[in-house]
């Protein structure tokens, strides 16, 4: 798909950034691949653990001995940092750029990386201000699908996605069918649970216009204990599929960019169930919750659910009293 030539002049200008702005992305595959993969989608509020929970995951499975391919989705391009070791993955983004200058094609080696059998890539995503990142995400799948994307034979392919932008560009594989099924991470907070209830909403109204994407669970991470997001996920129906604590020893393992999903470790065997619970999982139909139900899983005193909304007044905005001023309107006497 080729943007059209953006002309100087102001009016020509306008007229090819609304041209372009217009542009579909190309159709999703639809021919047969060379394996079955399960395609999975993880979305969560930015900072809640999405990177965590999917770098220990993929290198939990890659122990197993399933291949497995982990997709940043992020701008941040921040989805790969644990998995090696701190170190930032070059992004398609960039390096699409870069080689297009330079006139030359970019290959699998420039954007794809492994580790003990982990294979990791970074879509990434323009400067603030310099771009738009959903089209960014657009932009970087159409490049995955001319380097082969749907003829790379793994038993996984995990995509790490914002949960709280909700622009196209980021609700592409639920939009599309881009993906079977969907994971949400949250913890036991409103913020993190408005999002992943946002997701569940997206996943209901692209099923209902005929979409086959569905959730197949949670993830709580930082679990304290507290109850809110095992609440949130039995009231909109979908399956708890592990909880992470919070515990002091994950969370400077995780800022020293420590893998702790490992056979070996003491965290093992809950990235082990994990694994096995996103395997055997199934995409459901969720039933999102309204802002009053979803508000109604904190006590009104967190919420603010006790607070009473007083309308402004004339005189609350101007320092005066309101003053009625005579009508144009004709108003026409009863026959």
């Amino acid at each position: 798909m080729n943007a059209p030539e953006i002309k100087s002049h102001p009016v020509h200008f306008q007229a090819q950034l609304r041209q372009e702005a217009a542009i579909e992305p190309d159709p999703v595959h639809t021919g047969e691949v060379k394996k079955d993969t399960q395609i999975i989608a993880i979305y969560g509020k930015g900072g809640i653990g999405k990177s965590f929970t999917l770098a220990n995951l993929s290198y939990m499975m890659a122990q197993q001995g399933k291949k497995v391919l982990l997709i940043g989705c992020d701008p941040k391009s921040d989805t790969t940092s644990l998995l090696f070791g701190g170190r930032a993955c070059p992004t398609i983004i960039e390096t699409s750029a870069k080689k297009k200058l330079a006139g030359e094609p970019v290959k699998i080696g420039d954007v794809c990386f492994k580790r003990d059998g982990v294979y990791a890539m970074e879509l990434g995503g323009p400067e603030v201000g310099r771009g738009c990142g959903g089209r960014g995400i657009i932009h970087g799948f159409e490049l995955l699908e001319k380097l082969g994307f749907h003829e790379w034979g793994f038993d996984y392919v995990l995509l790490d996605f914002l949960g709280d932008v909700v622009c196209g560009g980021f609700g592409l594989p639920i939009a599309r069918d881009m993906c079977q099924k969907v994971i949400v991470v949250g913890s036991n907070d409103l913020q993190s649970l408005y999002v992943a209830n946002n997701v569940c909403s997206a996943v209901e109204y692209f099923r209902k216009l005929g979409g086959n994407v569905g959730v197949a669970g949670m993830v709580i991470n930082r679990d304290d204990g507290t109850g809110e997001a095992q609440a949130f996920a039995s009231a909109v129906g979908i399956p708890v599929l592990s909880v992470i604590p919070a515990d002091d020893d994950i969370r400077r393992k995780s800022a020293s960019y420590e893998i702790i999903g490992r056979p070996d470790s003491i965290w093992g065997p809950l990235f082990a169930q994990l694994a096995a619970n996103v395997d055997a999982s199934s995409p459901m139909r969720p039933t999102p919750l309204t802002q009053d139900g979803l508000l109604g899983l904190f006590s009104a005193s967190s919420v603010g659910r006790d607070v009473v909304l007083v309308p402004a007044t004339e005189f609350d905005m101007c320092g005066k009293s309101e003053t009625v001023k005579p009508s144009l309107e004709v108003v026409y006497d009863e026959v």
